[in-house]
């Protein structure tokens, strides 16, 4: 995985299942990082016609 990138998988909590997987870039803010994560939350919500609240997400480590 490219390190200048931080990577996460979200999750429907429902099932378990990842339904969505993104890349932001290192150098955001931890403020800012948490606002895209947020926006992005929403719209895989709304595409995937779940409620918001049933989605999270995990930060992907290099380990996995």
């Amino acid at each position: 995985m490219n390190t200048a990138n931080k990577h996460y998988k979200f999750i429907n909590s429902k099932t378990g299942y990842v339904i969505f997987y993104h890349s932001l870039s290192a150098s955001l803010s931890a403020d800012e990082v948490k606002a895209e994560l947020e926006k992005i939350r929403a719209k895989v919500a709304i595409q995937n016609g779940i409620y918001h609240e049933t989605v999270y997400w995990e930060e992907i480590k290099d380990d996995e």
